[in-house]
């Protein structure tokens, strides 16, 4: 198995699945998959659900045909197709009947226990400083735990056309990368028949879409990436094995942790979806869902280029003595990266809705003071609840 394996890996799940998105949302359409405008969403139009059928139909084809497994790594892979193909029948019937969320958990905790009874287990990990550590026998639940997570962390995200579909484009393409680098041709197969099936599905889920992946796509998004990131980085003995994954989502990450956290805060129910993700919070400061795309694109391909510049500059030798010039690079580049995070965060969060706000208030009350305006600005970030905002005077 080869670079190009994956590459026509990839262009397979990428042709099948946006040549199969408009029949998934026909189906959709048939049985009654929609999803109809919320207050707490940015959608505008009722919607068919269910694209998650044809990223898994692209993914699935395209494994099948160009990844030619070892007998080692056999079982392993049919335990992903199994799982993938468990989690997304669970999706499309939440898609369809809104199941309790303990039942979507349940489904979620089967299916990831599929690839991992089949072998898809971090049993250690090597950490800088740190050295070796070894799970023993709680390394299949940690993996469990650590796949249903990324399912959730996928599914919270998709709350804006296109956003989970090519977030995880841009982290399967750096997975990919990094797996082939570290000789896991296998998962570096995997990581691009994924980017590929969630890129043809992203065709027609770019705004304006005309189809949603539901939860069906966003859970087996969620469910493949984890399994790429076990099998591509964390399973290997790489020093930075734990760091890559964490690097390349820290994006779906970041705003799931900001969101479960608040809602915790806030004694409301982790489970109950709300409108306070990084992507409405663009909303309301004026921004498009093209722009706001653009943003958490660039972020995350920032996010996941670093991640694959840890692998390729040499700043370290095989036994740790670290370079003094490539280790600075490094730092440097983390520097610039932790910095473009902190603009979008603070600047775009805060201080373009301070302006906005300003405006706002001075409308209503010409005299208002900039004490008055920092105030209301930290109560409405604070708890989420403040109307739309736009650029206009």
């Amino acid at each position: 198995m080869t670079e190009l394996d994956a590459v026509w890996a990839g262009a397979c799940a990428f042709v099948l699945a946006a040549l199969l998105t408009p029949l998934a949302a026909l189906v959709a359409r048939r049985v009654g998959a929609i999803d109809v405008p919320k207050a707490r969403g940015l959608g505008v139009a009722s919607t068919p659900l269910l694209g998650g059928l044809a990223i898994f139909a692209g993914f699935a084809v395209a494994i099948l045909i160009f990844l030619d497994p070892t007998p080692r790594v056999e079982g392993r892979i049919v335990g992903i197709l199994a799982g993938g193909a468990l989690i997304t029948f669970v999706g499309a019937l939440d898609d369809r009947f809104d199941l309790h969320p303990a039942v979507k958990l349940l489904g979620q905790i089967a299916a990831a226990v599929i690839p991992v009874a089949a072998g898809v287990e971090v049993r250690n990990i090597t950490l800088p400083f740190l050295g070796p550590i070894h799970f023993g026998d709680v390394g299949a639940p940690l993996t469990v735990l650590g796949i249903v997570a990324m399912m959730n962390v996928v599914n919270f995200s998709d709350g804006v056309d296109g956003l989970a579909a090519g977030v995880c484009v841009i982290a399967a393409l750096a997975f990919a990368i990094i797996a082939f680098d570290l000789e896991r041709a296998h998962a570096g197969i995997l990581a691009a028949a994924t980017a590929g099936a969630a890129g043809g599905f992203l065709v027609h889920n770019y705004p304006p879409a005309s189809i949603y992946m539901g939860d069906c796509g966003a859970n087996l998004l969620g469910f493949l990436l984890g399994c790429v990131a076990v099998e591509g980085a964390v399973k290997t003995q790489a020093v930075l094995a734990l760091v890559f994954p964490l690097v390349v989502l820290a994006v779906p990450f970041m705003d799931t942790t900001f969101v479960v956290l608040k809602r915790m805060k806030y004694r409301r129910p982790v489970y109950v979806a709300d409108a306070n993700h990084f992507h409405h919070r663009f909303s309301r400061i004026g921004f498009s869902q093209r722009r706001t795309l653009a943003y958490l694109y660039a972020w995350t391909l920032m996010l996941g280029g670093y991640a694959v510049s840890l692998r390729f500059i040499p700043y370290s030798d095989d036994h740790g003595t670290l370079n003094p010039g490539w280790f600075a690079l490094v730092v440097a580049l983390g520097l610039v990266v932790l910095a473009a995070s902190l603009y979008l965060i603070y600047l775009l969060e805060i201080l373009k809705l301070k302006r906005l706000s300003a405006m706002r208030l001075r409308r209503i009350r010409p005299d208002v003071t900039d004490a008055e305006v920092d105030a209301d600005v930290a109560r409405r970030m604070e708890t989420g609840e403040f109307e739309a905002l736009s650029h206009e005077p």
